[in-house]
Formats: C-alpha cells, sequence, structure tokens
C-alpha cells in the first residue's frame, strides 16, 4: 500500500473506533503494520482508554507466591521450570506458605497471586491446601490461583470435572484465577510452544466455566516470539469471543516474551516499540474488556510507563517475590515501592488509584498502612 492509501485506511478504523463500531481481524492486522505511525495509533487506544477509565491509572499492592517450580511440562518458552533432581528444583512447605503470606500482610497486599509447576509427586489436595491454609490465616488477602493450565492438571489429577475443580477451589478460599497460560491460541504457534499442555479448547472452557461459577478471571496473550500478526489479532478475537458470552474477563495483559535461559533464547526479546504498539491494538481490538494492564515486570518501567498512553490503565503492583520472568531475563527490580509506583501514574499525568483485584478502591488507614478497607467499586454503572 502506499501512502496514500495507508491514510484512507487508518481514517476508516478510526472513524470506526470514534463511532464505537468494533474492528475486524483485518483491521487488526493493519494496525500491526509499521508503515502505520505507532503514535497515531497510540492515539486512538488512547481514546478509548479514557472513554473507558477515564485519567485513572490504577495499581495494587501484591505479593507473588510460586509454591513449586517442577513442572511435568517442558514449554519451550519457560526458564522457570526445572526437572525433580535439578538442584533447583523446590516445594513450598506449609511454613514457608504461611511466612509468605504474613510477610504479604505487614506489607499491605490486598492480593497473593499463585502459580507455580505441576509437580507430579504433589497431589491436586496439596494445591487445594495452599489455598486453604493461606485463606484460614489471612481471610483480608485475596488469592489469585492458578492458571488454567493448572486447573488443567487437576482435572487430570482428580478425574473431576473442571467445574467441580473450580468449585472445591473457591470453597477453601480461591478469589479468582490470573490469565496465564493462554500464551498463543492458533494451533500454528501453540504446538511449537507447548504442544502437550493444556490446549487452546481447554484453556477457554476453563475461563469459560470459572465465570459461570462466579470466579473472576484475566486474559494474556504471550508475544514477542514465533508468531505473527495474524496469530495475536486471532488471540484477541477468541477472547473477545468469550467475554461477549460470560463477560467475566476483569482485565488483559499483553505479556512481552523474554528468551533468555529458554529453549528459544536465540530470539531478540521485542522492542519497546512492539511492546507499545501491541499494547494500544489490545485496547483497540478488545472493546468488551474493561481495563489493559501495563505489566512492568516484563515491560521494563519505564516502557509500562508510556504505556498508560498508548491504551493502558493499570501498571499492576508492588509485585514482591516475582520469579517467572526473573529466571527469563527480566532486569526489572524484584519489587517496587507503594510510591514509586504511584510516580509512574503521577509523571505520566494520570491518576493514580489503589484498587483490589477486582477493581473496588482500596483505603488505607491513615494511622497504619497495613489496614484498609475496600471503597466503591471502580467499574463502570454499564461497561461498553
Amino acid at each position: 500500500m502506499n501512502h496514500a492509501d495507508i491514510n484512507a485506511r487508518f481514517r476508516e478504523i478510526r472513524d470506526k473506533v470514534e463511532s464505537e463500531e468494533r474492528l475486524t481481524l483485518d483491521d487488526g492486522i493493519f494496525l500491526y503494520d509499521e508503515a502505520v505511525p505507532l503514535q497515531a495509533v497510540g492515539e486512538l487506544a488512547n481514546l478509548v482508554r479514557e472513554r473507558k477509565n477515564g485519567n485513572v491509572g490504577y495499581y495494587n499492592i501484591n505479593t507473588h507466591l510460586n509454591p513449586t517450580n517442577v513442572c511435568v511440562y517442558r514449554c519451550r518458552f519457560c526458564a522457570f521450570r526445572s526437572d525433580l533432581r535439578d538442584p533447583k528444583g523446590y516445594a513450598m512447605s506449609d511454613d514457608q506458605v504461611l511466612d509468605r503470606g504474613r510477610e504479604a500482610r505487614e506489607n499491605g497486599c490486598t492480593e497473593m497471586h499463585i502459580v507455580g509447576g505441576l509437580h507430579h509427586q504433589r497431589p491436586y489436595e496439596w494445591y487445594r491446601h495452599i489455598v486453604e491454609i493461606l485463606k484460614e490465616n489471612y481471610p483480608q488477602i485475596h488469592l489469585k490461583a492458578w492458571t488454567a493450565v493448572e486447573i488443567n492438571w487437576f482435572e487430570f489429577q482428580t478425574k473431576k470435572s473442571i467445574r467441580w475443580v473450580l468449585e472445591d477451589m473457591r470453597d477453601a478460599g480461591l478469589g479468582s484465577m490470573p490469565g496465564g497460560g493462554a500464551e498463543i491460541f492458533h494451533p500454528e504457534v501453540r504446538d511449537q510452544l507447548c504442544e502437550h499442555k493444556a490446549n487452546t479448547h481447554a484453556w477457554l472452557d476453563i475461563h469459560r466455566t470459572a465465570h459461570e461459577v462466579g470466579i473472576r478471571t484475566n486474559c494474556t496473550m504471550l508475544y514477542g516470539h514465533v508468531e505473527k500478526a495474524y496469530h495475536r489479532i486471532d488471540h484477541l478475537l477468541r477472547l473477545r469471543e468469550l467475554q461477549d458470552q460470560t463477560g467475566g474477563f476483569q482485565v488483559f495483559i499483553p505479556l512481552a516474551f523474554h528468551p533468555e535461559n529458554t529453549k528459544l533464547s536465540d530470539l531478540k526479546k521485542p522492542s519497546a516499540l512492539m511492546d507499545l504498539r501491541t499494547m494500544a491494538i489490545s485496547r483497540l481490538m478488545l472493546d468488551n474488556v474493561q481495563h489493559i494492564k501495563a505489566y512492568w515486570i516484563m515491560l521494563g518501567i519505564e516502557t509500562a510507563q508510556t504505556a498508560l498512553a498508548y491504551g493502558a490503565d493499570d501498571n499492576d503492583g508492588t509485585v514482591r517475590h516475582e520469579l517467572i520472568y526473573h529466571d527469563a531475563g527480566a532486569t526489572t527490580p524484584q519489587c517496587l515501592s507503594v510510591d514509586s509506583i504511584k510516580q509512574l501514574s503521577i509523571e505520566a499525568g494520570r491518576d493514580p488509584i489503589e484498587r483490589n483485584t477486582i477493581y473496588e478502591e482500596v483505603v488505607r488507614d491513615e494511622s497504619d498502612f497495613t489496614k484498609w478497607s475496600v471503597g466503591k467499586s471502580l467499574e463502570p454503572v454499564s461497561a461498553v
């Protein structure tokens, strides 16, 4: 396409966005063309971002818990997993899990993000027990636990249905689910990355079932490896379709691939320009998902901050004890202070607001930071 044709095509897409008309597969692929100015795509995404979420930059105070890195799968993109007899392999004890919960409470965390490996010598009851003891001892902390890949493994272990597993975990104290394990849905790519773990149908079915039993979930996409623009847009459209059906996704997180220490270490990590373009296109394509998160651990602090002008309205949180992406070469800090993450929004011209996992405002006790209560819901009365 020549310059005039590109401008005309972009004007068509801009008109769609301004009139709140849904973008198509071809629209999304076109926006990935490097001939389309990134700034123009970002400005369009910012229009949608401010329409949906105003001038707010959300953050939360959270910690990660990875109970084990021993895993039956050998995904090519993963630097975190370990074999059982590998010196780096571990499985946390009850005391270690509870110590992490105590640390979270003492640092004012409202959320624990719990994911890990699929340990073939640990039964389903071990995973359930982790949720149960944390909920019993730290009931004020929201437990966002287990990706669809782990739920799929629990289904295999228990020989029970997905619904049974999810309801049992919910009864133990699970509050919501993270969106990991989605990677790229298209089989041309998924079969290259992780051919043996939960397939696309399983991932979508598990999230659909979670929404049906009242468990809100996040959704993700791992980009910047062997996939093409078509695969990314196809992925986003499959998420959009499920959201049309259930409305259960609360936030989308585009995850930049980190190749270091993986079986794809010969690849280059995506550039900041690719990160921002993917952020913006995700905001434009996912018209029915309220929030888009710029995960600073993977993007880097500067890019995550810039993403607040490219469609993102959330910078995640303080993120204590993140291991998975640091094992893959992430050079970001292991944790950000509350003041630092608030400053990211302020410097970007956004109004920082602390939220909990389900996007309710967190109100802190001025005399004791570790004490907090839930304020108003931050979700709009009627989401687009």
